[in-house]
């Protein structure tokens, strides 16, 4: 206790001795320990716009247009004077071309965009790209090309008949299918559109399940959905040509976008033991499809929202169709796997 009482008394000595005095004024050790000059900031800058004076209603002169029609010493042209954007597009070579479809006078113009999605922001940021990389084929100068793939089968000689007889499609189908090209930086596979529809069997006597399917459609993608009909009567089915059959709609552009970003973060991950989309599924023309059960089409965030509103049992399934620029399975599958969608079992091309 002796100690702490005589602790002050030691201070006061130390600080007494001439070796710890404080410095004079006039020394500086560093320019940080200076203390700053206080500044006033004032709450309102003076440059700003809210110190420019407010205009009174009596300041402002107010042209008469007719007034200054008379005092204008030549008239404007007269309309047909106008360049007038033309009609019809006539080739690249003619001389009168039309204008943009981004500029205001074209026949064709649209205003927007006005939002850019997530996806496709992510698309021309990343997976362009990386689709280019992935599918570049390295071919060293004076390597032969391929040989195509004969496309279309010949006729024997066994009769005379078959001598200049026209070529025959391919075997088990008469479409003939688009010709897979290298990808590169003019040909990048990207989403066109996406097709939805829904079969109701029970619509051709109540037409209460138009009226939920159109409902539940509209919801989901925000376009208007029109009601389909049967193209063929089928007995065994006890179905009728022109019955009332479902519901279709499809989305174009940014909506598309839009759309697969919601099925593939927020459908896909709420679908119990999900194992994918089926390896076969798709056209041999770029398009991949693939269907949700009337459970699935619950996980849509505008039908979880307001999922009072429509009847539980009357929720349709649908299916999807996902149209792209692809001219073939393979590549089509490959931009689906880069926006996230798996796949499972065997891959068909």
């Amino acid at each position: 206790m002796s100690a702490l009482r005589d602790a002050p008394r030691v201070g006061k000595k130390l600080l007494g001795s001439s070796s710890l005095r404080f410095c004079t004024p006039g020394i500086v050790r560093c320019a940080s320990t200076e203390a700053p000059i206080s500044q006033v900031v004032p709450d309102i800058e003076p440059e700003s716009g809210l110190a420019v004076p407010i205009v009174a209603r009596e300041d402002v002169k107010i042209i008469d247009p007719r007034k200054r029609a008379s005092r204008r010493n030549f008239e404007l042209p007269h309309e047909r004077y106008r360049f007038h954007a033309p009609k019809y597009y006539r080739g690249p070579l003619h001389p009168v071309q039309p204008p943009p479809s981004s500029d205001p006078i074209a026949r064709d113009f649209s205003p927007g965009p006005f939002n850019l999605p997530r996806l496709k922001q992510t698309y021309e940021s990343k997976i362009a790209a990386d689709i280019m990389t992935m599918m570049y084929q390295h071919k060293p100068p004076g390597t032969p090309d391929k040989p195509e793939r004969i496309r279309l089968r010949e006729w024997d000689d066994s009769s005379p008949y078959m001598i200049n007889r026209p070529k025959r499609g391919p075997r088990g189908s008469d479409v003939l299918f688009q010709i897979e090209k290298p990808i590169d930086w003019r040909n990048i596979p990207e989403i066109r559109a996406v097709h939805l529809a829904s079969y109701m069997p029970k619509a051709k006597k109540d037409f209460g399940e138009i009226i939920v399917g159109k409902a539940v459609l509209q919801a989901i993608t925000g376009v208007r959905p029109k009601m389909t009909l049967t193209k063929t009567s089928v007995s065994q089915w006890s179905i009728i040509k022109g019955d009332r059959s479902g519901v279709k709609c499809s989305v174009y552009g940014n909506q598309a976008y839009e759309l697969v970003d919601k099925i593939v973060h927020l459908v896909f991950p709420k679908i119990k033991e999900w194992k994918g989309v089926k390896g076969t599924s798709g056209d041999s023309a770029g398009n991949i499809g693939f269907g949700l059960e009337p459970n699935d089409v619950q996980h849509f965030p505008e039908i979880e929202a307001a999922y009072s509103m429509f009847p539980p049992k009357m929720i349709p399934g649908c299916r999807i169709v996902i149209e792209t620029t692809a001219k073939s399975d393979r590549h089509a599958r490959l931009l689906c796997k880069a926006l996230g969608i798996p796949f499972y079992g065997k891959l068909v091309d």
